[in-house]
């Protein structure tokens, strides 16, 4: 048998360099690859009620995120705890699809006794921080939904004169758990020397308390000079002071999205008047870093305390959390050593020591009930019920209720 191939005229031809192999397209099949894929982005909006954080998200991606939202009046918001509400949406442009999740959190800030109201944020970045890490230790890997929080915008009062003690106590919570960009909501209550001033003195603040924000990476060497400059006027911006609008007026004979007051216009995309075009660049621009850094950096930190507060590694050197079936099922092997152990008895010792064998068969016999109680609570437990057992062996008596899901 012979096999004929015919090479079809400009279809294959010599790379026209000498010495071109070819592998210099490889970032091209990846860039096919990443667009055919999609990308994937969580942006967390924390602040107190009343400072625009629904409308710039709105105007920042030119969509209604919230199309079925009930503003709850004051006298609901008096009884309201922080709630968690996560939008997701599907934004395409020239061909590229990102998966875009906005998590808001309503009644942050809103009581008299705001202490704990961020409990309920950090709770929620370490669930998503847990479910990647059960999700990436499953048998199947390869359709994971990465829901962890990429970075947090944290809304600013342009009232105060810098951070109020919750803003300090909320960034230092999360700083080490997610990128955190402060923003100074609704600067077109400011003039230009307050907005500076302001902008020095959160700075300042943040300094002196020890908080850690998301810095820009500097620029490489090989970029261009445009975008060198650009990520400088990014750096000194931080932090952002923004003014948010989904309505078109009409100024200088064109449609813009802004403010009218009966003083002027204030454009939203118009960076002489405020940062939002900055803070959208600055996002666009670093998606990759953002997600990196989360990856890396705050990711790999909750791994490393997840795997010093107890857990198993799997076979690919993942983190597998100790379920309370696998710890029923260790303490059932440490009862059947055990057993074991007390089987072999020495007679003679027992004898000579004065121990009767009454009291070694009951002691046998415990352990034996042991053992099939505990084999009884393994299959509650996977069955979802709650389990209540006691770890025999240990001086003093140990018992433990878990709760199995």
């Amino acid at each position: 048998i012979s096999f004929h191939f015919i090479l079809l005229p400009g279809q294959f031809t010599n790379p026209e360099t000498p010495g071109y192999v070819g592998f210099a397209n490889l970032p091209n099949q990846v860039h096919r690859k990443s667009v055919k894929k999609g990308f994937e982005f969580t942006l967390m909006v924390v602040g107190e009620s009343g400072l625009g954080k629904s409308t710039l998200i709105n105007s920042l991606f030119l969509t209604d995120l919230y199309p079925e939202r009930v503003i709850p009046g004051a006298a609901e918001k008096i009884e309201r705890t922080v709630q968690i509400e996560a939008s997701t949406v599907e934004i395409e442009e020239r061909g590229v699809k990102l998966r875009l999740t906005v998590v808001d959190t309503p009644g942050y800030g809103d009581a008299i006794n705001s202490q704990d109201c961020f409990s309920t944020i950090i709770s929620y970045i370490d669930d998503q921080f847990e479910r990647y890490l059960h999700d990436e230790s499953g048998l199947n890997r390869r359709h994971i939904v990465d829901n962890r929080v990429h970075c947090c915008f944290y809304f600013i009062s342009p009232l105060g004169h810098g951070l109020k003690p919750l803003d300090v106590q909320f960034m230092k919570a999360i700083h080490n758990k997610v990128n955190v960009v402060p923003v100074i909501a609704k600067a077109d209550t400011l003039t230009l020397r307050e907005r500076e001033r302001l902008k020095r003195r959160i700075l300042d603040e943040i300094d002196e308390h020890g908080i850690k924000i998301y810095h820009l990476p500097d620029a490489e060497s090989d970029e261009d000079e445009d975008f060198k400059e650009q990520t400088k006027i990014l750096k000194a911006s931080i932090p952002f002071a923004v003014v948010g609008s989904n309505q078109q007026i009409e100024a200088k004979g064109k449609k813009v999205r802004g403010r009218l007051y009966p003083w002027g216009v204030v454009e939203v995309e118009n960076p002489e008047h405020n940062d939002f075009l900055k803070l959208r660049i600055m996002l666009i621009t670093h998606m990759q870093d953002l997600q990196e850094v989360t990856q890396d950096l705050h990711y790999e930190n909750f791994r490393s305390e997840r795997l010093k507060r107890g857990g198993r590694l799997s076979s690919h050197g993942y983190i597998l959390p100790l379920s309370p079936a696998y710890v029923l099922v260790r303490q059932l092997a440490s009862l059947h050593l055990l057993h074991l152990k007390q089987q072999t008895f020495n007679w003679k010792d027992s004898v000579r020591k004065g121990t009767t064998v009454v009291r070694h068969m009951h002691t046998v016999a415990t352990t034996d009930a042991a053992v099939v109680k505990l084999s009884q609570s393994i299959h509650s437990c996977l069955e979802g019920r709650p389990v209540k057992f006691c770890i025999v062996g240990h001086v003093p008596p140990v018992s433990h209720t878990v709760e199995c899901c």
